[in-house]
């Protein structure tokens, strides 16, 4: 790759340590944020994972406990700087596999709530614009996964 190329000096003013550590914020905060509904309200989210369609019945309750306190763990691990590889790699995952669930209910036709961030009759419905929404927060997880320097972490493993 030419290093003097356009594409070259955008890739490393992303990939600079100061706009990983804001992706990471940005990110924890986001999955904080994402499982505390989740958490207080383990019925509703189950409701509304079951409503996918995508698993078997059995494994919703299973699903729908665990995954908010992984959403926190993930969250809390990327703010604090702690095993930045592991909660990246975790998140990267996640946000695969929120992509695929989301675009599969949208092909499919079903009118469900996201369960994204509340689990309430309020909450959004299933968009085009939330797909949209995971698919950045994808690239930046991505972009704290690859990254090359281990600034402002604490445990980088």
């Amino acid at each position: 790759m030419e290093e003097s190329g356009l594409s070259y000096r955008i890739m490393n003013k992303i990939k600079h340590p100061i706009i990983i550590l804001i992706f990471r914020l940005i990110l924890g905060f986001v999955m904080i944020y994402a499982s505390f509904d989740k958490i207080s309200n383990p019925k509703d989210f189950a409701d509304i994972v079951q409503n996918y369609h995508a698993i078997p019945y059995s494994l919703t309750n299973l699903v729908a406990i665990f995954l908010p306190w992984l959403e926190l763990c993930v969250g809390a691990c990327l703010i604090l700087g702690i095993f930045v590889d592991g909660a990246s790699l975790i998140n990267l995952v996640l946000m695969g596999m929120f992509i695929i669930l989301l675009s599969q209910a949208l092909i499919r036709g079903i009118d469900v709530e996201c369960g994204c961030f509340t689990v309430s009759e309020e909450g959004s419905k299933i968009a085009l614009q939330r797909v949209m929404e995971d698919i950045l927060f994808l690239g930046m997880t991505y972009l704290v996964f690859t990254r090359k320097e281990r600034k402002y972490e604490l445990f980088t493993k």
